[in-house]
């Protein structure tokens, strides 16, 4: 049997949000709603400005050392986690299920759902339908890239992966503007008159005029979702008729996954009650 979880310098448990998505920051603002005491992690002070100030609501900035995050867990007193990071931030998912296993903690994992099953109606009518690959070492392809005018919209941290077909094919990226992204896009070679630094949402009409403007006629992203621009691109390149590669989200064996915010939102009020219930603090 696991040991009791002993909290840290905190008076109650907290439940540790996970953040880094849009639909982090609507969980964040329903848990304390709820009287949940809520501790969010995000990797950049812009992502921190967007949630309230609430005196139920710590937000902690920066990137967290795996190694050490069962001290940080212990020191901000958590009691249960959800995730609701982004689907390919797979190295914080990991070490959270570990610690949580470990602790003997509940654990949520939210995830944005896919793409409509639907479709799009665009696509439909033409038979246009996006290419999917496994990673992103599967997209660097001769016949997917050169001679190409190929935009990526990736995220900075894989642009370097991109930096050998520099010579090979006209490469364009799309970052988040912060100097983090804009220093990485230049060391993987791409010249400022092939940037361009947008913090999502993107509309649908922006996004078909930075393909034209460009004359793009590839497109790399990956599998994100609605939130993450996806369905826009989707029916941009079905428009347009442009290749769309779709990289698919890393698999991770989570052992529960709700898409439904309600859910796991209702899991968490469960979680609090029971601790109010046996109350020791």
């Amino acid at each position: 049997m696991k040991e009791p979880w002993r909290l840290g310098a905190c008076p109650s448990p907290r439940l540790w949000l996970i953040g880094g998505t849009g639909e982090a920051l609507r969980l964040a603002q329903a848990v304390v709603q709820a009287g949940i005491p809520c501790l969010v992690t995000v990797t950049t002070a812009a992502a921190q400005a967007h949630y309230p100030d609430h005196p139920r609501l710590r937000v902690r900035v920066g990137s967290l050392a795996v190694d050490t995050l069962a001290d940080f867990m212990h020191a901000h007193g958590i009691g249960a986690i959800l995730d609701a990071s982004h689907p390919f931030a797979v190295a914080i998912s990991q070490a959270a299920m570990a610690q949580a296993n470990a602790l003997g903690l509940p654990y949520w994992r939210y995830e944005r759902p896919g793409e409509s099953p639907q479709g799009d109606a665009v696509a439909q009518a033409t038979g246009w339908q996006p290419l999917r690959v496994p990673t992103v070492d599967a997209a660097l392809r001769a016949d997917l890239l050169v001679g190409q005018r190929v935009l990526l919209t990736l995220g900075y941290r894989w642009l370097a992966a991109f930096q050998p077909w520099q010579g090979r094919a006209k490469l364009f990226a799309r970052i988040l503007p912060s100097p983090m992204a804009l220093e990485a896009a230049l060391g993987a070679g791409f010249t400022p008159d092939r940037i361009v630094a947008l913090r999502p949402p993107i509309g649908e009409p922006l996004e078909q005029a930075i393909w034209q403007q460009w004359g793009i006629t590839t497109v790399i992203t990956k599998a994100s979702g609605a939130p993450g621009g996806e369905d826009t691109k989707r029916r941009v390149a079905a428009r347009l008729q442009i290749p769309l590669i779709l990289i698919d989200r890393p698999p991770v064996a989570y052992p529960t996954v709700s898409h439904s915010l309600e859910e796991v939102l209702g899991q968490c009020s469960q979680w609090w009650q029971g601790q109010k219930n046996n109350a020791t603090f």
